[in-house]
């Protein structure tokens, strides 16, 4: 598996290192430096030189490297690079170049429970942190108590969660996050649109719960229909194309009635993530017109309409409409929000703080160019959108239930949320 480890920084320095194996050497290192580090051409997470492969992942101002010379799971190994940024977070608040030097003694505390000769072992945080604490020092009583809940929790079936996780009032936090991306032609028909989305949850609840998630996902509705023997159509019912569950979730469950059950981590945690490409639902349209009259002034006229309910408003929406290198001045005018030329990105900025369903804005200007001695033709970049939009999901994902199940029987208040925001939303004219 990983024969050595080693963190970055910029420069190519190493701020720590770890063998775990003895076919190399910690020369190794220089070798990263010479070949990845100072050689800008190399953009490939994996390098392989000679019998040696270097992963790396970049976190904030470092680099993350494990090393091995044999045929190792490559996907396995980046997780394991990942998770430590996210343990680093965790622990630091920040993970980079002054936390790690900040904390040499404690990182190597924590590689030396997460590796062991090379193989990953558990990277649970909420795990690390009842054995790998920097406090002050505990008493024999309070020592001999956590060892009996690290053992368990080492072994046992839920390394995640602790059983002894006491609340006064037990509550479920769901948010439904999700990023919509568009390609649109100059012709106004849709060459790419998918949702990329993810759920995270905040467990606060006593015990050891178990919970039961429920989704519009179509496969669940078609089967729940045909168990029951209706025939009516779910047009609500969401084609979920590929999903990827946190380590609590029973896959077994999932491929054989497609219900989430699983034992949540206390504290926030990823759900799970998915990606849907049919029956996109976008929150925005826009209709540029844009003319360039002569070699001297560029016409505009971009609308753009909200599709979503009006009872719902999108916050921070930003659109940025290109111009021409060879721009002098713009005059602008706009219907609603603040509009600005932008001279050090090529484009005017468009700035509307609060856009309401079904609503509509337009902006129209010209533009004025100078003369140029070499005369190049417009590229046209694409007009790009910011926005984000709250109890709206453009897949139509829909959370149906969420049920708790605990010996004690106690009763927990769920509460859902919706947000729909832009990834890489553009429109070429």
């Amino acid at each position: 598996m990983i024969s050595a480890f080693f963190i970055y920084n910029q420069k190519g320095e190493v701020l720590i290192s770890r063998l775990y194996r003895q076919d190399l050497k910690r020369s190794v290192a220089d070798i990263f430096r010479i070949q990845v580090i100072s050689n800008t051409d190399v953009r490939s997470p994996i390098i392989t030189l000679g019998s040696t492969s270097f992963f790396h992942v970049r976190h904030d101002n470092l680099y993350i490297v494990a090393v091995t010379k044999c045929n190792a799971n490559a996907a396995l190994v980046f997780e394991f690079c990942y998770r430590l940024g996210n343990i680093g977070k965790a622990y630091f608040g920040k993970f980079d170049e002054e936390a790690v030097k900040n904390n040499f003694v404690l990182i190597y505390e924590l590689l030396d429970e997460v590796l062991d000769f090379g193989y990953p072992q558990n990277s649970e945080t909420e795990t690390l942190k009842m054995y790998i604490t920097t406090e002050g020092v505990k008493s024999q009583r309070a020592v001999k108590e956590d060892s009996s809940k690290i053992t368990i929790q080492a072994t046992g079936a839920t390394s995640w969660r602790r059983s002894d996780i006491k609340y006064r009032k037990n509550e479920a936090f769901i948010d439904v996050i999700e990023s919509v991306n568009l390609l649109m032609s100059t012709k106004g028909t849709t060459l790419r649109a998918d949702v990329s989305g993810q759920i995270m949850m905040r467990a606060y609840l006593s015990g050891t719960p178990e919970c039961k998630f429920g989704l519009n996902d179509k496969l669940l509705l078609e089967k729940d229909t045909s168990h029951r023997g209706l025939s009516q159509r779910r047009t609500n019912a969401v084609e979920i194309d590929d999903c990827q569950f946190h380590q609590c979730v029973k896959l077994g469950k999932f491929d054989s009635d497609r219900t989430i059950s699983f034992v949540p981590p206390d504290g926030e945690f990823e759900l799970m993530r998915y990606r849907t490409t049919e029956n996109v639902n976008l929150p925005f349209r826009v209709h540029p017109v844009v003319n360039e009259i002569g070699k001297s002034r560029v016409e505009y006229r971009v609308t753009v309409k909200a599709n979503f309910s009006p009872k719902l408003i999108a916050n921070n929406v930003v659109i940025r409409i290109p111009t021409p290198l060879n721009t002098a001045s713009i005059n602008i005018r706009v219907t609603a929000g603040r509009a600005r030329y932008v001279p050090a990105e090529n484009s005017i900025v468009w700035k509307l703080p609060r856009f309401q369903g079904q609503s509509e804005a337009t902006l129209s200007g010209e533009a004025e160019l100078s003369s140029m001695t070499v005369k190049k033709a417009w590229s046209r970049p694409p007009i790009s959108m910011d926005f984000q939009v709250l109890m709206f999901t453009s897949s139509g994902l829909l959370v149906r239930f969420l049920k708790v199940f605990e010996k004690s029987n106690y009763t927990s208040v769920k509460w859902v949320r919706y947000m729909t925001k832009a990834g890489s939303y553009q429109i070429r004219f």
